[in-house]
């Protein structure tokens, strides 16, 4: 098994293949910018299977737990070899293989976009244009941080999910331009999760 740890600057990713873009109209994009906001603070926790995919083009699988705000679990698995964790105010990413933990703020990631407890995108995302009318994608990098890289989150129209939105997956690209793409599916939104979700062993 690979160590995305080598490869990337933050162990998140991205949705390219959603990002098929169309033209929205100029006078719906604030409104689309208040919705995600809506459906990101609606949302307190969310489960979901996904598939993470580097630069490289190399895939890893496993299921995703969310808990706003600041906690996230990102899990490969049994057998896997490492581990994205947020406990709440810091992300870590343990690298079972060897030993080894890196640690960030989470107010440091492009994660805290889907982790801040009060979202306000108004400042550091827009809204890209998108071919299918049904599919909302945001670019959020913040001009002032840039080293922090860019996210970019796609969703889809479904009254179904909190604020009329389900989130798809998100693109994260780092200060170096690397990109890593996590493509979600199975979502299920304010389920119960209890805090010992986001426990971790910590590397020998």
């Amino acid at each position: 098994m690979f160590s995305l740890a080598k490869q990337l600057a933050f162990p998140v990713a991205a949705v390219a293949a959603v990002a098929v873009a169309a033209p929205v109209e100029a006078q719906s994009s604030k409104a689309s910018i208040d919705q995600v906001e809506r459906h990101l603070g609606a949302t307190r926790s969310m489960t979901a299977t996904f598939t993470q995919t580097d630069g490289r083009n190399r895939s890893i699988s496993g299921e995703l737990s969310l808990k706003r705000p600041g906690k996230v679990r990102f899990d490969y698995g049994a057998n896997a070899d490492m581990l994205l964790v947020g406990d709440g105010a810091n992300l870590h990413f343990i690298d079972y293989e060897v030993g080894q933990k890196s640690s960030w703020e989470i107010a440091n990631s492009p994660l805290s976009v889907l982790l801040q407890n009060n979202p306000n995108l108004g400042r550091i995302a827009r809204i890209v244009p998108s071919r299918d009318d049904r599919v909302v994608i945001v670019r959020a990098r913040d001009a002032r941080r840039p080293e922090f890289g860019t996210l970019i989150l796609a969703f889809t129209k479904n009254g179904a999910y909190p604020g009329g939105l389900r989130l798809e997956g998100w693109t994260a690209i780092d200060a170096q331009n690397k990109r890593t793409a996590v493509t979600l599916k199975n979502q299920r939104y304010n389920v119960s999760i209890p805090d010992s979700k986001f426990a971790y062993r910590d590397p020998a």
